[in-house]
């Protein structure tokens, strides 16, 4: 419909619900024993090789539902405060497109496995703000599109790659309650970790493990107050942050513009669907929008409805991993930074390994501790060996031992990194590697007394302005004497030597 009346805005309001389409990571597809490309194990399959009759829609095969995706769709749904249905059923969406074999798509319509539900968020200005879930629904996942020849060449038309056709799929639809694009990304942020603590997806953006969907359209007041609401667009298929957000904003600016040019009102058949240019940064026109009569739903007269009782739903509920949010706060209370945990939490293995370690450590009190190690010494070399903290070879006991070493002051900062590197590489015990590498602070007062003296004497001046009260300038000393020990004496020890020697008070 086109408004008629003025069109001089006042203001304007954001308004954004959002469908998510992640893809479980189960062994087998949603309705046959087919690979799944989204599970690490077919990672990089060659195009059109995860296939069976099934998949192909070949006369005669049928499908069969996978209880796994069933379960892990509940995880996510508990997790979302969803009520679970008691009985919910299969239906055929009707379309073509050259990359669904079947000309329809199995999928769930009236009566979802997951309902009504929220998630709540904490926005950057400490208000809590619950955003409504209207359902969460399985169904099978279409092929791919591929528009240029392998290796990168020029393609006449388009290639059709079948190995996402039939991958779990489960799609979450929120209500509008985004009131802007940050909210969206926070919010993309929140349930991509949740999915990925309960490990039903890897959640690899660029594999289109998630993907969003922006559902987007204003309210704008005009100058006499009364109210119109533009289109609603769709913009499909967005799998990164980044695309969300520039979407939606792009959607904002382009939305009030086109009114202000043509009058467009929300409305029956004024729905669009939109696809996002990430070279131009803007939202291009792919369609008018289908509404749901348009697919013709009927039920899959070829698949039994789903049934929960309360002893699968108990099963399925004691096997869930703890939440992010959480785990965050347990985090938090037990006093790791906020550097340290945005790097833990942005790998959920890296978080098991890590509270193993806690454990091993005699539980929270050496959570502090624990992530020195951790995130110094094995981040770093994990980044650097293109693999992850739990794959280096060092053990949770190992870390323990190592943590337990250096606040008894057995070895020095700079020998606690060495040691763990040595840990990585040996299944022994952290003191008989250190005993064997030298690294054991040495508990020789005579020996370190000498050689805090000759440091002392090179660095003559760094001790004059000890002397003055400078206490900065101790470093160059403690440094020296560390160097000459070769790493077997600790700082503080030195330091507190260096100091009675100057005759000034620690």
């Amino acid at each position: 419909m086109t408004d008629p009346g003025p069109r001089s805005i006042a203001k304007r309001r954001l308004i954004v619900g959002l469908e998510i389409h992640v893809e479980l990571a189960t062994h087998s597809k949603m309705f046959t024993s087919a690979p799944n490309v989204a599970n690490p194990e077919f990672y990089g399959a060659p195009v059109n090789t995860l296939l069976d009759p099934v998949v192909l829609a070949l006369p005669g095969s049928l499908p069969v539902i996978n209880t796994l995706a069933i379960e892990m769709a509940m995880m996510v749904g508990v997790a979302l405060h969803c009520e679970i249905a008691a009985v919910s059923k299969w239906d055929r969406k009707n379309y073509f497109y050259p990359d669904l074999p079947k000309g329809y798509q199995i999928s769930q319509y009236d009566m979802p496995l997951c309902g009504k539900g929220w998630h709540e968020m904490t926005l950057p200005d400490g208000t809590r703000k619950r955003i409504g879930i209207v359902r969460a629904h399985l169904e099978e996942d279409t092929g791919k599109l591929v528009h240029e020849l392998p290796g990168g060449g020029p393609c006449e038309g388009s290639l059709v790659d079948l190995n996402r056709a039939g991958t779990p799929l489960l799609e979450i639809v929120t209500e509008p309650d985004f009131s802007s694009a940050d909210e969206v990304v926070q919010f993309a942020h929140e349930l991509r970790d949740i999915c990925r603590f309960l490990e039903v997806t890897e959640g690899v953006m660029q594999k289109g493990h998630m993907r969003f969907e922006p559902n987007v359209n204003l309210a704008l007041t005009r100058v006499d107050g009364s109210e119109v609401r533009t289109p609603i667009s769709e913009i499909k298929n967005l799998n990164s942050f980044r695309s969300v957000k520039g979407a939606i904003e792009f959607e904002t600016l382009r939305q009030e513009r086109d009114w202000i040019a043509d009058g467009r009102t929300q409305g029956r058949g004024m729905k669009s669907t939109r696809g996002w240019d990430d070279e131009h940064l803007e939202t291009i026109l792919q369609r008018e929008k289908e509404d749901a009569h348009d697919y013709r739903y009927f039920p899959d007269p070829d698949l039994v409805p789903v049934e929960v009782d309360e002893a699968w739903l108990t099963r399925v509920t004691s096997r869930m991993k703890e939440l992010p949010a959480t785990r965050r706060a347990r985090y938090v209370a037990a006093g790791v930074n906020e550097k340290d945990l945005r790097q833990l939490m942005d790998q959920p293995e890296l978080c098991e390994f890590f509270d193993r370690a806690v454990a091993e450590s005699g539980g929270a009190h050496a959570t502090s501790a624990v992530a020195k190690v951790v995130l110094n010494a094995g981040a770093r070399r994990a980044n650097e060996s293109g693999t992850t903290v739990a794959k280096l070879g060092i053990t949770p006991t190992q870390i323990a031992q190592l943590v337990e070493m250096r606040e008894s002051g057995a070895i020095s900062a700079q020998s606690a990194d060495q040691l763990f590197g040595l840990c990585c590489a040996s299944p022994d015990a952290p003191k008989e590697i250190a005993a064997r590498s030298g690294l054991l602070v040495t508990k020789d007062q005579g020996q370190l007394g000498a050689w805090v003296d000759a440091a002392i004497t090179a660095n003559a001046q760094a001790a004059s302005d000890v002397r003055a009260g400078k206490m900065a300038a101790i470093g160059r000393i403690v440094g020296a004497v560390v160097k000459q020990a070769g790493g077997s004496v600790d700082g503080k020890t030195a330091q507190a030597m260096i100091l009675k020697r100057l005759g000034v008070a620690p």
